[in-house]
């Protein structure tokens, strides 16, 4: 539309995931009065839950056909698609910039933008390391941290002397707020330790089991409620078996409710090995609900240890439990750390700051280039 900027996010897919969940949220929240927002997802629809939320918003995006692995054809694809929408600013995620960077450079772009969602060391693979480290030292991107944590790795991966300014990420609040008054009313009989997130390594459930079963031991009418999906889904099934906790702990999958269940438990659990910020910690505080959560990554800029969650080490099944257990003998403890969590979620990590620091840095940067 005549005089607005055109922002286009660029990502692999929107599976489940924090960043694709970020791009839906900074989409529907921009302002609508300087921008036109709309998204390219390098993989063609598979049906997943923020498809559907994505037509149920009325979202624009952009399906190509991206096929596994590494696919050249998507730097002519986005070339030509450069050449058709006409952007200003191109705002990149997870892994495309390998596919990006050319296109954006031969279309004359004036403003790039990658987001790193995770530790650089962390966020792609040696050849996506390689082709951000060129665009970063060039200049032609300028990297994103979402936490002081995960800035400090990206000049240690990239330089020292890079440019990152760090945005947190931020959720609706108002989402969770709102669940979390329609579940005081929850059923008393059990207590409900809920985690949410992928079944793959980084999230490191083969901790979590541990810890819950030498909690359980001492709290029997504890659940662990297991929220979403993944390759490793099948050795925590078997693990739990062997443990004899299958009567106390739920698979639930990939929901769209979480705001529901999140009301409906009493703390949520966090056993990652890295992490950047993830959103399932914020909505948790959104929604008033205590976390125990292992110090890594942007975490602990999160939780004030003691007063919003508790933090404790990674890797330690024994500190882990504990907090469990200092959460689930407490009710009182529950919801001061809630409220607080709330409170400090509220005037933090609401996405409507989240959405106007991006919105601020991409003036900045077209001012930069005299273009506005």
């Amino acid at each position: 539309m005549a005089g607005k900027l055109c922002v286009l996010h660029i990502i692999p897919n929107f599976g489940p995931g924090g960043a694709e969940r970020l791009v839906i949220d900074l989409m529907e929240i921009a302002d609508k009065n300087r921008f036109e927002v709309a998204a390219v997802s390098l993989y063609p629809e598979s049906g997943t839950i923020l498809e559907k939320e994505i037509k149920k918003r009325g979202l624009k995006v952009y399906f190509l056909n991206k096929h596994r692995g590494l696919d050249l054809r998507m730097i002519p694809q986005l070339y030509y698609l450069f050449r058709v929408l006409r952007p200003d600013i191109v705002h990149t995620h997870r892994y495309v910039l390998r596919y990006t960077l050319l296109p954006t450079l031969f279309c004359h772009i004036p403003v790039r933008v990658h987001t790193l969602h995770n530790v650089a060391q962390r966020e792609v693979d040696r050849v996506g390391k390689l082709v951000q480290w060129v665009a970063f030292r060039m200049g032609n991107v300028v990297p994103v941290s979402i936490s002081q944590e995960v800035a400090k790795t990206v000049q240690a991966v990239y330089g020292r002397d890079i440019y990152t300014p760090v945005i947190y990420n931020g959720i609706p609040t108002s989402r969770f707020i709102l669940r979390a008054e329609q579940g005081n009313a929850k059923n008393e009989k059990n207590l409900i330790v809920l985690h949410i997130g992928r079944f793959a390594p980084q999230k490191n459930h083969l901790l979590l089991i541990e810890a819950f079963a030498m909690a359980f031991k001492k709290n029997p009418i504890m659940q662990l409620w297991l929220v979403g999906d993944g390759p490793l889904r099948p050795t925590v099934e078997k693990i739990i078996l062997e443990k004899g906790l299958e009567g106390n702990v739920v698979f639930f999958g990939i929901r769209e409710d979480v705001p529901k269940l999140l009301a409906l438990s009493d703390m949520l659990v966090l056993s990652s090995d890295y992490e950047g910020v993830p959103l399932t910690v914020l909505e948790a505080m959104a929604a008033g609900k205590p976390v125990v959560a292992t110090a890594v990554g942007g975490v602990p800029e999160l939780i004030e240890d003691g007063v919003t969650g508790i933090l404790v080490s990674p890797n330690n099944p024994e500190a882990l439990a504990k907090g469990i257990l200092r959460l689930a003998k407490d009710t009182n403890l529950r919801q001061r750390m809630g409220r607080a969590a709330q409170e400090h979620t509220l005037d933090r990590f609401d996405i409507s700051r989240t959405a106007r620091e991006y919105e601020a840095l991409y003036l900045c940067l077209l001012k930069k280039c005299g273009l506005v």
